[in-house]
């Protein structure tokens, strides 16, 4: 498995950073944990997502939008800063997550080449072409589906699963997707947790909606049952692997130990590695101090498939 970072990956705002509970810097923490595993292979997507291959899947109004500079704070989820530059935020938190997009579309290329990679960035599964919302301006997966699809590593007709593990519901995902019925969304979250947007719920094939404070005894196996539910061929499989599952986050609700939620992403591998499905895996949510360990914990585990 191949691991995709880079150091510009990280976000910065320096006392801004303590208007959101997401840690910027967590991909460098997670990269100092696992640089030094055995045979573990680093790559880097080189460069970040152009604003033409981001604004491929945006509708005209959103193309605005992501100029705006009070529209981008709101989507980040903090308070409009009358001080603050837009070119400051585009460069120390936007192109960040450019550099996450160019991940996942570089992940996804070594997927479809027969090598399964995890992105640390990646996941942002509340943003859609007309809108950014829940600390999530571009949706990665729509913009490399889009783009594979560009290069011909992709057609019309390629059946692509969607994993969503992480506690909140992939709205975003689910619009990108509305009329894509190519498209397979797999998605287990918080019932009760933002977002409550209906439409996208019932756009989910198979969806598991769980109550707020739900344990590992109840989680796995609803993920098991799930899981089980896949049929079919998929040409190539996202995970939203966020770790907001964990019972010390503050924003995901559910009551999941590290341990735990390590045994989920194996879950989630071992039956695509079964199903013979290419996987890219993407970091997604993940708000505690446990998020980067999880992360790099589940990435020892799995790292060798």
């Amino acid at each position: 498995m191949n691991i995709y970072y880079d150091k510009n990956y990280n976000i910065d705002l320096g006392l801004l950073n303590y208007l959101h509970p997401f840690d910027g810097k967590k991909f460098a923490k997670v990269y100092q944990v696992i640089k030094d595993l055995p045979g573990i292979v680093i790559k880097s997507p080189g460069q970040p997502a152009s604003l033409e291959t981001i604004e491929q899947v945006a509708t005209p109004a959103m193309k605005v939008q992501l100029k705006n500079k009070r529209y981008i704070l709101s989507a980040l989820e903090v308070p409009n800063i009358p001080l603050l530059p837009f070119w400051l935020i585009d460069r120390r938190i936007l192109r960040p997550m450019r550099w996450g997009v160019a991940g996942t579309i570089a992940a996804a290329k070594d997927a479809l080449a027969g090598q399964p990679s995890w992105n640390l960035s990646g996941g942002y599964h509340h943003a859609n072409p007309a809108a950014a919302e829940g600390f999530c301006i571009y949706n990665d997966i729509a913009i490399a589906y889009q783009e594979l699809t560009r290069q011909g590593l992709l057609t019309a007709a390629d059946k692509i699963l969607i994993v969503d593990i992480d506690a909140h519901h992939g709205n975003g995902n689910a619009a990108s997707f509305m009329e894509n019925r190519n498209i397979t969304l797999l998605d287990i979250y918080n019932n009760d947790a933002y977002p409550q947007t209906l439409a996208t719920r019932n756009r989910v094939n198979i969806g598991v909606p769980l109550h707020r404070g739900v344990s590992a005894t109840e989680y796995l196996p609803a993920l098991e049952k799930a899981l089980g539910k896949l049929a079919g061929k998929y040409r190539l499989a996202f995970v939203v692997a966020g770790t907001d599952v964990l019972a010390t986050d503050p924003l995901g609700g559910m009551r999941l130990t590290l341990d735990e939620c390590v045994t989920r992403d194996k879950m989630v591998v071992e039956k695509l590695h079964a199903l013979s499905i290419p996987m890219v895996i993407l970091s997604g949510g993940g708000y505690s101090k446990e998020s980067p360990m999880a992360i790099a914990t589940s990435i020892a585990a799995l790292y060798k498939y």
